[in-house]
């Protein structure tokens, strides 16, 4: 499909889910968004098999599989060349952040709980389509192939998936570090327009990078946006405090993105 011309009625859309009750579920929930055919597998291997031979635009799956789990299984996705950029959904009851954190790294779309409303599910596709079909950033003040962005994040998948989604809103300079003291290393050596940061990182991490730049003596006023998975309170309190410009949940809406930076730079 091109992605000039994609809508919500013509994605294309693979459910993965062992349990017939659910799958009904999800398929009523996107026949009420339009979605009338969608592809179900009940296994993460057959799964994969078709989608290297369909092609789907989006993956929507539980996260207890019969023979794996959803997490190995967008994992497995991220390593085929053909469905490193397929858009995933986790659909689950599961709320422990050490199963939920692989899949967000791993450049979900969405993470909906089970059960989940209708305007939730809306939302989550409406990304999708914001992911395969995003709008150009428009600013002022700026070329957007001009901007130098640096990607802090000490998981090459969600690197590459911001890398992926930024590209596609028309920025093409990036430089990546995998922690915050290779990324005020970097800082010291070149000029950037932008830093997009986790926060969790080993080393250095989010907020202690933004301490270091708001404190440096040459890039103090860079634009910080902070991709992050925390739901502490207190803790990004703490993150807007070190001075860090906006904060995007993670797993982000392309859209939400987009207008950060559009306010910030």
């Amino acid at each position: 499909m091109s992605a000039k011309n994609i809508s919500i009625p013509g994605l294309l859309v693979m459910l993965v889910e062992p349990s017939q009750t659910q799958q009904r579920i999800v398929q009523q929930r996107l026949a009420e968004l339009g979605i009338q055919d969608s592809i179900v597998m009940e296994n993460g291997t057959d799964a994969l098999a078709e989608m290297l031979r369909l092609q789907p635009d989006l993956v929507i799956s539980a996260l207890y599989l019969p023979d794996m789990t959803g997490t190995e299984l967008v994992y497995a996705m991220r390593e085929e060349p053909q469905l490193q950029d397929t858009a995933f959904m986790l659909v689950s009851s599961e709320t422990r952040i050490r199963y939920l954190e692989p899949i967000r790294q791993a450049g979900a779309i969405a993470i909906l709980p089970k059960p989940f409303t209708n305007e939730e599910l809306k939302v989550a596709i409406s990304a999708t389509v914001d992911f395969l079909a995003p709008d150009v950033i428009h600013l002022e003040n700026y070329d957007p192939e001009s901007i130098k962005v640096l990607i802090v994040d000490d998981s090459a998948l969600s690197r590459k998936h911001i890398r992926r989604v930024l590209s596609s809103m028309g920025l093409e300079q990036f430089t990546e570090a995998e922690d915050g003291v290779e990324a005020m290393a970097l800082l010291r050596e070149r000029y950037f327009d932008l830093v997009v940061t986790d926060y969790h990182m080993p080393n250095m991490d989010g907020k202690e990078l933004v301490d270091q730049i708001r404190n440096s003596e040459t890039q103090s006023s860079i634009p910080v946006l902070m991709v992050t998975s925390e739901r502490d309170k207190s803790r990004l309190a703490a993150i807007q405090q070190a001075g860090v410009s906006a904060i995007c949940d993670k797993p982000f809406e392309p859209g939400t993105l987009k207008r950060l930076i559009e306010q910030i730079l």
